[in-house]
């Protein structure tokens, strides 16, 4: 019993243990973390102010089943946009070749728009997206400045276009970070000619500063012959004065370097004496310090010690406890389960007999069904083919009937009143009209029950056969007959 219920608890221990590395393995796999280059987008069933989370930087735990992730590429894209007869705001059309950098933003609000938009896209697809908002918003920075604006103050010009390009570019989840315009060129040649003026302009000012610079040179040769003979002598009696002044700070510089290199000895070795008491001072409180430490170690172990056993003790005592518990309980368990399964066996056995039996009468009843309802199909045949014989008359069908039994009853009708004296019978009844008590009166009595018979069942739509209804109508006849007339004191009355 004991070996049960100890395989019963190391199969609990390792399916508890297959558990906890399952969701261990489960949490490890779905905790995703972001590369930096990267934006982890998180969709499914996330907050209901937005369609999915977008992590730049960080990790985040991905629910399975009701949440997945993908992941946003943050290198940027190089787009060259080369952009040709571009109507400037002179109606002078012009060329714009030039090269975009641009990515996918990481700013909170344009990143989840990236989300919405880009999510599943390839490289290309996101560039020639792009490449259709460069185009259309360079063509409208150009519509809006003249030639020379355009030409002259490029820093204006590209501020135009990285404004109006950042702005559609957030939209979809992107941002601008480089504008390069290669080089500008026009149809009428205007470009042209404004860099001719300003080339000629240019050779021209050169040429004056060169001359300017010639004569600047040549005054300030001469004015730079004087100064040095100037400066020459000056520097000259300078040396003297500085070579006399360098000897005396020589002399006096050593003698106090002397002085405090002799200081600086005895101070040395003051500085080295106290370091030597000093060490000796903390090599002693160390050595004190680690030796109570060692003996604190020491009695902190013995105590763990004890403490070990006495838990340990403890727990083999509840386990001995718990083990006799468990095989009491699981023995009367054991027990209680028999009993259970024994009555259901029971109640099983007692259920399938009655259900044998119901099952069986069952049978037995739908056969017997069977046959009294073929019995009386084969009767109904009989019959209809009997009306079908008698010309489809249901009156001479019974009469046949009637008439082919009726050597049976007329047999039976004898043998009940062979023993009989019909002389000596007398039926107790009302009595008829005429006080007629015997057998013939009775029979005409019964005869004079048919007319009401005959209306109720005309009522219902049926009829007597023919035979009788005639009798029927014989007798009502003869009782109109027989009926007495009223005389005048009746009237009068």
């Amino acid at each position: 019993m004991s070996g049960d219920l100890s395989s019963v608890i190391v199969g609990g221990i390792v399916f508890a243990v297959f558990l906890i590395v399952s969701t261990f393995i489960l949490i490890i796999t779905r905790y995703k973390k972001c590369p930096s280059d990267k934006i982890l987008v998180i969709y499914g069933k996330v907050k209901k102010e937005t369609s999915a989370k977008c992590i730049h930087g960080g990790a985040a735990f991905v629910v399975p089943l009701i949440q997945s992730h993908q992941y946003l590429d943050l290198t940027p894209m190089s787009i060259e946009v080369n952009l040709t007869n571009a109507l400037s705001k002179q109606n002078i059309r012009v060329d714009v070749p030039s090269r975009f950098t641009v990515g996918i933003s990481t700013d909170h609000g344009i990143m989840e728009k990236a989300a919405e938009r880009l999510l599943g896209l390839k490289h290309h697809d996101i560039i020639e997206l792009s490449k259709d908002i460069l185009f259309g918003q360079l063509r409208l920075v150009i519509a809006t400045m003249d030639i020379e604006e355009i030409n002259t103050d490029r820093d204006k010009f590209l501020d135009n276009v990285s404004k109006n390009v950042e702005a559609e570019l957030n939209k979809i989840g992107l941002k601008l970070i480089n504008v390069n315009v290669t080089d500008i060129r026009d149809e009428s040649k205007y470009i042209e000619a404004l860099g001719k003026e300003a080339a000629a302009k240019a050779i021209n000012d050169a040429k004056v500063s060169v001359a300017e610079r010639d004569r600047d040179g040549s005054i300030g040769e001469a004015e730079a012959n004087q100064d040095k003979k100037i400066q020459v002598a000056e520097a000259e009696t300078l040396a003297d004065t500085g070579v006399a002044e360098a000897e005396s700070r020589k002399r006096i510089s050593v003698a106090a370097a002397n002085a405090e290199a002799v200081n600086g000895e005895n101070l040395s070795k003051i500085k080295i004496a106290e370091s030597e008491s000093e060490r000796n001072t903390k090599q002693a409180q160390a050595e004190n310090r680690a030796l109570a430490a060692q003996r604190i170690a020491v009695a902190e172990a013995e105590k763990k010690g004890y403490d070990a056993r006495k838990i340990a003790e403890e727990a083999r005592a509840s386990m001995e406890k718990m083990t006799q518990k468990a095989d009491i309980i699981v023995a009367a368990e054991i027990e209680k389960e028999k009993i259970v399964i024994a009555a259901e066996a029971e109640a099983e056995r007692i259920r399938r007999i009655a259900q044998g039996n119901a099952d069986a009468k069952l049978k037995q009843m739908q056969a017997e069904a069977l046959g009294l309802f073929q019995i009386l199909e084969k009767k109904a045949d009989g019959f209809r083919q009997l009306v079908n014989a008698a010309g489809n008359s249901s009156d001479m069908a019974i009469k046949l009937l009637l008439a082919e039994q009726m050597t049976d009853l007329l047999g039976i009708q004898a043998q009940a009143v062979k023993d009989l004296n019909i002389d000596q019978v007398t039926v107790w009844s009302n009595g008829n009209e005429k006080g007629d008590s015997s057998v013939s009166g009775h029979v005409h009595d019964l005869f004079s029950v048919l007319p009401p018979l005959q209306d109720i069942l005309t009522m219902k739509g049926m009829g007597l056969p023919e035979f009788l209804a005639k009798t029927v109508k014989k007798e009502q006849e003869d009782l109109e007959v027989e009926k007495p007339k009223p005389t005048g004191n009746q009237d009068k009355k």
